[in-house]
C-alpha cells in the first residue's frame, strides 16, 4: 500500500477511529462501535472499506489492524538517504569519513589510530603541497573544519604536525604528508 493510498484511506473520520479502536484492541465491530462511540452500520461500512483496501483482516479471535502497512508506507515516502561522496575508491574510507566528517566539518576525531590517520590525511587535503603558509592562513583553513565543534583548530593542526602531516618552521607551515591529490 503506497503513502497516498494509506492517507486517502484514513481520510475518512469513521476509517480513521475504527483503526484507531482496533490498534488499542478492539477485536469486533461492536468493541469499535463501544470504544469510537459510531454507530454499528458506520462502523460496518468502515471495517469493509478498510478490510477491502487490505489494512483489516481477521484471524480466529476477530479483527486485525496489519500495522506493518504503516512502517512500510513509511519507508516508502522517506527519501533515499543521501550520503556525501569524500572522493575516496575504497569503501572502508568512505564510510570512516561518512561518520567523522559531514559537510566539511569534523564531526569526531577517531579514536582508532588508523582511522584517525585517515581523517587526517583527509583534512591535509586543504593544503597545497609544495605551498607555504603562515599560522594565520593554516588557522583560517582549519577553522571551517572545526566548525561543528568536535575539537579546535590548534588541536587539529598538532594533530597534523605530528602525524607528519604538516611540517613546520619559523612560523610557516606546508603539507609534508599524506596522499597526494
Amino acid at each position: 500500500m503506497s503513502p497516498e493510498e494509506l492517507v486517502g484511506l484514513l481520510a475518512d473520520a469513521d476509517r480513521l477511529a475504527a483503526v484507531s479502536a482496533l490498534a488499542l484492541g478492539a477485536r469486533t465491530n461492536p468493541e469499535i462501535v463501544e470504544r469510537t462511540g459510531i454507530d454499528g452500520k458506520r462502523v460496518s461500512k468502515a471495517v469493509t472499506r478498510l478490510a477491502k483496501a487490505g489494512l483489516v483482516g481477521s484471524d480466529a479471535d476477530g479483527l486485525v489492524l496489519h500495522a506493518h502497512l504503516f512502517a512500510d508506507a513509511a519507508r516508502a515516502a522517506a527519501p533515499p538517504k543521501q550520503y556525501e561522496d569524500h572522493g575516496y575508491a575504497d569503501p572502508k574510507a568512505e564510510a570512516t569519513l561518512r561518520a567523522f566528517v559531514r559537510d566539511g566539518q569534523l564531526t569526531g576525531m577517531p579514536a582508532q589510530p588508523t582511522r584517525r590517520r585517515l581523517v587526517l590525511e583527509h583534512v591535509a587535503r586543504s593544503f597545497e603541497p609544495g605551498v607555504h603558509y603562515p599560522e594565520r592562513a593554516v588557522t583560517e583553513l582549519l577553522e571551517p573544519w572545526c566548525a561543528a565543534g568536535a575539537t579546535d583548530h590548534v588541536t587539529l593542526r598538532r594533530y597534523l604536525v605530528d602525524e607528519g602531516l604538516l611540517s613546520r618552521e619559523g612560523g610557516e607551515y606546508w603539507r609534508s604528508g599524506g596522499p597526494v591529490d
